[in-house]
């Protein structure tokens, strides 16, 4: 498996797919051709598919930035320090400011799919929020829903919130500033939902729903983080042929999972051309989206 290290700098903190490198006053965020499917990561590599989550957070950084600040300083290796200039990171690094996050995951639902499906069957709601009766698989909602959870530590897992939850859990760790930043979360949560989603239309694509991190600068300024809009962090599926009643063929890594699902034995790899498929579906919604090619 490729590994993403050098000697002279040392990421602090390597998730899943992405390793975070100190660099003084900013950070180098490096998305690796790792994939993870139900929180394991698996043995095979996807090529390019860093540079894909990269390249597609920049797109939508540069976007948005009338709607609040983001992190993203460059995405030009040549703005790094020299262990970077190397084709090795090129693509797939971004130069960010430093920010205090935030410990909430900002979700944004516009469909009713996945867990969000399952809790409605059972219920009629969503994480607290009831919706109205009839609804279908992947239905389109009649406004998309704000729907938080907790940052959970690496190894546990995110809980679920209702938004008055989320100003006490901000509360708790912010005072006096809970119901300040859970109402910008929510409203920068929805506005960059609604932009995007809009756009994403014109292009052929339903954004079904994604997840956004924010941080504070400096001077306290909600500032939008991490990595945005990208396959592993969002549902995009062909608008063409979208008809709800069932579940969607999509842009990202839900083919890997349900190979996964349907094989047993599979010790956590993908055979070759489930693969090859999986870098198809990645570069497709790219170049759907962007209307460029890696």
């Amino acid at each position: 498996m490729e590994v993403f290290k050098m000697s002279e700098l040392k990421p602090i903190k390597e998730g899943k797919v992405r390793e975070i490198y100190d660099n003084g006053d900013t950070l180098i965020i490096v998305a690796t051709d790792r994939i993870s499917c139900f929180d394991v990561i698996l043995g095979n590599t996807v090529t390019d598919k860093g540079k894909v989550l990269t390249q597609m957070s920049k797109f939508w950084f540069d976007m948005t930035k009338d709607i609040l600040p983001n992190h993203m300083i460059s995405v030009d290796v040549n703005d790094m320090p020299e262990g970077f200039r190397n084709e090795k990171f090129e693509g797939r690094s971004m130069m960010c400011r430093k920010l205090t996050m935030l410990p909430v995951e900002c979700i944004v639902r516009g469909y009713i799919t996945g867990s969000c499906w399952a809790s409605y069957q059972k219920n009629g709601t969503v994480c607290g929020i009831t919706l109205p009766e009839g609804l279908k698989e992947s239905d389109k909602l009649p406004e998309a829903i704000y729907t938080p959870s907790t940052k959970a530590e690496i190894g546990d897992h995110d809980e679920n919130i209702s938004f008055e939850q989320s100003v006490a859990y901000l509360e708790e760790r912010f005072p006096g500033k809970g119901e300040e930043y859970a109402t910008k979360l929510r409203d920068y949560t929805l506005a960059l939902y609604k932009k995007c989603a809009d756009y994403a239309l014109t292009k052929g694509i339903i954004i079904a729903d994604t997840k956004f991190e924010f941080g504070l600068d400096e001077n306290g300024n909600i500032v939008l983080g991490d990595a945005m809009l990208t396959p592993d962090s969002s549902r995009f599926w062909p608008a063409e042929g979208y008809e709800p009643g069932h579940s969607q063929p999509s842009f990202d890594k839900q083919f890997a999972r349900d190979w996964l699902k349907s094989h047993d034995g599979h010790n956590w790899t993908l055979p070759e051309d489930v693969v090859q498929k999986t870098i198809d579906i990645y570069h497709k919604g790219y170049e759907l989206l962007t209307g460029s090619r890696l």
